[in-house]
This record gives C-alpha cells, sequence and structure tokens, in this order.
C-alpha cells in the first residue's frame, strides 16, 4: 500500500482530519528567519484575509504578542482579552502594522478561534495602518 493511498483510507473512515485554515483563526506560527525589526519566532497569529480570495497558499496573518501598557497609544495594536474563544491565555497585542503574508506551512498548529468582533477590530487596525488619515 502507498502512502497516497494509506492517507486517503484514513482520510475517508475519518481518522485524519483535513484542516482548512480559515479567517479568524488564531494559530501558533513560525515567523524565523526574520529580518531587522520584523517580529520573531513561533508566536500566536490571527488570519484575516478572506478564505474565498488567493490560489496561493498564502494566509494574511497579523502576529499577535504581550500586551504593554505603552501600547495604549499606538493605533496599529489592538489589545485582545484571552478566552476560551480565542485560547489566549494572557492579554495580548495585536500587532497590525506587523502584517504580512506568509506561507501555510509556517502555521504550527490551531489555537482556536477569534471572535467575530476580535476580527473586525484587528481588520480595523491594518486599515489604520494603510490609511491616510490616523485617529
Amino acid at each position: 500500500m502507498t502512502i497516497s493511498t494509506m492517507m486517503s483510507w484514513l482520510y475517508s473512515r475519518s481518522l485524519i482530519v483535513r484542516t482548512s485554515m480559515k479567517q479568524g483563526e488564531i494559530r501558533l506560527i513560525n515567523l524565523d528567519p526574520a529580518v531587522g525589526s520584523e517580529m520573531k519566532k513561533a508566536r500566536p497569529a490571527m488570519i484575516i484575509n478572506n478564505d474565498v480570495l488567493g490560489k496561493l497558499p498564502l494566509k494574511v496573518i497579523v502576529p499577535i504578542t504581550d500586551w504593554k501598557e505603552r501600547y495604549g497609544t499606538a493605533p496599529w495594536m489592538v489589545k485582545i482579552q484571552p478566552s476560551e474563544q480565542n485560547g489566549l491565555t494572557k492579554v495580548s497585542a495585536i500587532d497590525c502594522f506587523q502584517i504580512r503574508s506568509i506561507l501555510e506551512k509556517r502555521l504550527i498548529k490551531r489555537i482556536e478561534c477569534a471572535s467575530f468582533l476580535e476580527v473586525m477590530q484587528a481588520q480595523q487596525g491594518v486599515v489604520r495602518v494603510i490609511s491616510a488619515v490616523t485617529k
């Protein structure tokens, strides 16, 4: 039995579940190697791209880091509270200035899924980064 045949058999019997990466999912990602001021190492990130768009194996993500009080004045930092739904364990910040497209193979594992409001707040943070006018 070939590996391909064996995998097909396992999938058909739901012994292996295919995962599709969806908008709003929070996943552990590998950002190494990084250059300069880019975020480094494995960390959580939120997928923010529209699920319907794109044919390449890429996802648009915003990385998540520990919240620091000084981030409160940065319009691109979105504070996110830990919850059972999002799977985060501490108050965090979505760094919308570090938005990027990454290969799906950099996505290590699914943590949980953000709420609709959290996804909207992240997308609004990205809009603040790319718009000409900020508030």
